[in-house]
């Protein structure tokens, strides 16, 4: 049978995938970083040797190693040599500390921990000795080499959990998410089919290869035969010579990288910022329609947006060649096999790409119905031809006199005001109303804040209803943001605003730096 993208995401595990694809272009490019290149058939070799140095150090098919490593294609070797062996990975964003670090090690009963060593002037070995990491090991330029004639034979079915991926954890302890193989093949078939790439494309990795976006990710490029250019660290405008460098054309991640990518457009009118980039795509946060028309109007390049979660790595994915209506103001649709259900205004899945559930057997017992559907807390509706729309958060609906209040409806309007970079709107707690409207707007650069009758007078001419109007206005220099894929932190805004100073009472506005 010939090999084709859709034949080939029929693989059992991530390993298979991988040495099918090895087989078909072993010499084109997969990963390039810098001046580096790693091609198919180099990461299936290197990968195997790399087994074999973790197979000599005790590392067996279900063996948990943990592993906070940069975006690198050291990195990438690892993941697929623990891969080659049916290890269980636990994947730790490298910008997270004692806290989150220590509760992954801790849950995960992790028996290997892989390290960047210092990265960043932050001493990440140290890090895992005081915290009583087991089997701690440094893989940034090196990693475990050995004889791949040792190594038993790879993990014939892709149905047991093999990853661990950790939630954000904002209010409370993260919580460790179960995946398997096929789960992961599943929601990266459902990204690379809807996105129409080919083996001419080349796409971009800006964001951690230990968010779930990583295999996410990996699995397109091994679908469809074409490299990615890998970022250990993101920062524009000094990525955009790898951009042109390597001539991308496919780029993103989520929001707000469209955001910055449109700022740097707008600083350099009349030249493509990116000249070989046709496509923006991501998800993880909501859009603004606006900005998906900005994105279009000044880029010049199409723009499609998904809905996906740690739980459920992509859920939908806007095509490229769907109508502007539904790119601007959906999420796409679901992919052949993901089932959607509304029920009671909340999103529920079911389908190969969702989890198996929590490590915390309760949190798995309540976050599934009766039916086997994952309940996302998302709330949203789907439109006649099966497009998606979000509305909002179940835990970010503002009750206010009563009435419900979607955060997302007054967020996407204000996107459109020339003097607002991003906005977060809120609930705040209130005596009268039970909760108050409070728009936190991050500014652009050298423009004059608006102030709260400002605001007002702009949503008003946009047709908000009356009862949903901000009454309260914060200015930031800079909205709290993850270090991921760069959302909005509304639990800090909340933290923050939730008992009113001298200078913000109600109906006030005031402007002010987020705190380091």
């Amino acid at each position: 049978m010939d090999e084709t993208p859709h034949t080939l995401s029929s693989a059992r595990t991530l390993w298979e995938l991988a040495d099918r694809r090895a087989r078909l272009t072993p010499d084109r490019p997969v990963l390039l970083q810098g001046g580096r290149t790693l091609t198919f058939g180099e990461l299936r070799e290197g990968a195997e040797r790399v087994a074999a140095g973790l197979y000599g150090m005790g590392v067996r098919p279900g063996t948990v190693v943990a592993w906070q490593l940069p975006t690198r294609i050291e990195t990438a070797l690892l993941s697929f040599a623990l891969a080659r062996l049916g290890a269980v990975q636990s994947p730790v964003i490298p910008f997270y500390r004692d806290r989150e670090v220590g509760f992954a090690l801790r849950e995960s009963k992790a028996e290997f921990f892989a390290v960047p060593g210092v990265w960043r002037g932050h001493d990440h070995t140290e890090m895992a000795h005081r915290l009583g990491a087991k089997g701690v090991f440094e893989a940034y330029d090196t990693l475990p080499d050995g004889d791949p004639s040792v190594l038993p034979p790879p993990p014939a079915e892709g149905t047991s959990v093999r990853w661990i991926y950790w939630t954000s954890g904002t209010t409370s302890d993260p919580k460790g998410v179960l995946h398997t193989d096929r789960s992961l093949i599943a929601g990266g078939s459902c990204l690379a089919h809807a996105l129409r790439l080919s083996a001419d494309d080349v796409g971009s990795m800006a964001f951690p290869y230990a968010h779930i976006a990583g295999p996410d990710y990996t699995v397109m490029l091994l679908l469809y035969g074409f490299p990615a250019v890998m970022f250990e660290h993101f920062a524009l405008p000094d990525a955009l010579a790898e951009y042109r460098r390597h001539g991308v054309t496919v780029a993103g991640g989520s929001t707000a990288f469209y955001s910055m990518f449109l700022a740097e457009q707008r600083r350099r009118p009349g030249e493509k910022v990116i000249p070989s980039l046709r496509l923006l795509a991501g998800g993880g946060a909501p859009k603004p329609p606006e900005l998906y028309h900005a994105v279009v109007r000044e880029m010049g390049v199409q723009l499609t947006h998904g809905y996906g979660m740690t739980e459920v790595p992509m859920i939908t994915m806007g095509d490229p060649g769907d109508t502007p209506e539904n790119l601007a103001t959906t999420e796409g649709r679901p992919p052949e096999g993901m089932e959607i259900r509304i029920t009671d205004g909340e999103v529920r899945l079911r389908g190969e790409a969702v989890c198996q559930g929590y490590l915390d057997p309760a949190q798995t017992a309540a976050a599934f119905d009766a039916d086997g559907f994952l309940r996302t807390g998302d709330l949203g509706r789907l439109t006649p031809s099966g497009h998606l729309v979000l509305t909002g958060r179940l835990k970010d609906v503002i009750i206010r006199k009563g009435e419900n209040i979607s955060a997302k409806e007054i967020e996407d309007l204000l996107a459109a005001h020339p003097a607002i970079a991003d906005a977060a709107v809120i609930g705040l707690p209130d005596a009268d109303r039970g909760e108050l409207v409070c728009a936190v707007i991050e500014q652009p650069p050298g423009t004059p804040a608006p102030t709260l009758p400002d605001i007002v007078s702009f949503l008003r001419t946009r047709g908000l209803a009356v009862h949903k109007l901000p009454e309260r206005l914060e200015v930031l220099e800079a909205l709290p943001r993850n270090d991921t894929l760069r959302k909005v932190l509304k639990y800090r805004l909340r933290e923050r605003f939730s008992k009113p100073s001298p200078q913000t009472a109600r109906a006030s506005s005031s402007r002010s730096a987020w705190p380091a």
